[in-house]
């Protein structure tokens, strides 16, 4: 056998070489893809809508009577003290600075004057008479019966008297001038802060009369928030009391802890911007973060609540734009050895850009993000 000698073993390996280039070379490119790596990190599923904050116990001072106001000082946001005075209220003042009333008044002054001077000749009148009739009656010539109705006419004209007397002090009551009135000591009654806290709203500053019922001031405490949070209604299904929320874009830089305490059983038709229809419901989240951590914050603020739905801080997760729908569920394409494999997953709960792998994927694997439509089993790829 004849050994080939060391020139043909050069060109025998160049000859490879250049044949290899040339099958290298008709090839197809791989394809640039983009690429990410399941790994185990914090997966959480969240609920986001804004909400604005409130005070738990709101306290809505108000006139109790018909009354004269005086100006209230206080300013929003002052702090007030339980049992402090809010309000001072004054009996409204005479009707008599009224001048049609004033007239009315003076015209009943009159009548019952007149009133008054009818009676009293009337009353005169029937004493004389009930006189003469005993007088007669000592002397034998008028009867008993004569005199018992003389005396009863007597004291009927007596009473007429009396009552146009009185009738004439009301009505000199009445119209008396507003100044007398305002010489008396006014009754001032003040209205007390039912609980501690500061003022959030004042209704009417300068003085002046208020009917039964108007609201004038309101209070509550500033330290104890709440927010209230109008989410839909497919949302406020998986919400519960109890659930932990954060409170984001407030005004600070702290993420502020928060828990679900109520979720509200009606929910209500709501307009969105885009003039769509939308079923919400109110959820209430009582702040659990200090005062000192939320300082500023007060009542009506604006803030976003995030409603922690589910959490695992070491789930198997992976992009959900490296998967896609299969016939028989999801997929993934993952790189082996420069080539796209395609692989059948299982996903748990789904997280916005994350999803929570069940099976089918394993820790450190790189995957596919966004596949091509070009992309297919075995096909040569590379990361960007």
């Amino acid at each position: 056998m004849i050994k080939p000698t060391r020139k043909q073993l050069l060109l025998g390996a160049a000859a490879l070489l250049v044949l290899a280039a040339v099958v290298y070379g008709f090839l197809p490119a791989p394809f640039p893809v983009e690429t990410a790596v399941v790994q185990r990190d914090t997966l959480r599923v969240t609920v986001e809508e804004e909400g604005e904050t409130s005070v738990k116990q709101y306290y809505t001072v108000s006139a109790p009577v018909a009354a004269f106001a005086r100006r209230i000082s206080l300013e929003p946001g002052d702090a007030v003290q339980a049992g402090q005075p809010l309000v001072e209220l004054e009996e409204p003042p005479s009707a008599m600075l009224d001048p049609r009333r004033a007239e009315e008044a003076a015209a009943r002054v009159q009548a019952a004057e007149a009133s008054l001077e009818q009676a009293t000749v009337v009353a005169e009148q029937a004493g004389r008479e009930r006189e003469r009739v005993a007088r007669l009656a000592a002397a034998g010539s008028a009867t008993e019966r004569q005199l018992d109705q003389a005396q009863t006419e007597a004291a009927r004209a007596l009473a007429a008297r009396n009552v146009a007397s009185a009738e004439l002090a009301a009505a000199r009551a009445a119209a008396s001038p507003a100044g007398e009135r305002e010489r008396r000591p006014a009754a001032v009654r003040s209205l007390r802060a039912p609980a501690s806290g500061r003022v959030l709203v004042v209704h009417r500053r300068s003085e002046g009369p208020v009917n039964p019922g108007e609201p004038l001031i309101d209070i509550g405490d500033t330290d104890l928030l709440e927010v209230q949070v109008e989410v839909l209604s497919r949302d406020a299904v998986r919400l519960a009391p109890g659930m932990h929320v954060e409170i984001e874009q407030w005004g600070g830089e702290d993420t502020l802890e928060a828990v679900v305490s109520r979720v509200e059983r009606q929910g209500r038709v709501v307009v969105s911007a885009l003039g769509v229809e939308e079923r919400r419901v109110m959820v209430t989240a009582e702040l659990l973060s200090p005062s000192p951590m939320r300082e500023g914050l007060g009542s009506g603020y604006r803030v976003l609540a995030r409603f922690i739905v589910w959490q695992d801080d070491d789930a198997l997760q992976v992009p959900t734009g490296a998967l896609f729908r299969t016939d028989e569920g999801w997929a993934a394409f993952v790189i082996e050895e420069g080539r796209a494999v395609r692989r059948a997953v299982t996903i748990g709960r789904q997280a916005g850009l994350a999803a929570q792998v069940l099976d089918g994927l394993s820790e450190g694997e790189v995957v596919i993000v966004h596949p091509a439509s070009e992309i297919e089993e075995g096909a040569r790829v590379e990361a960007r």
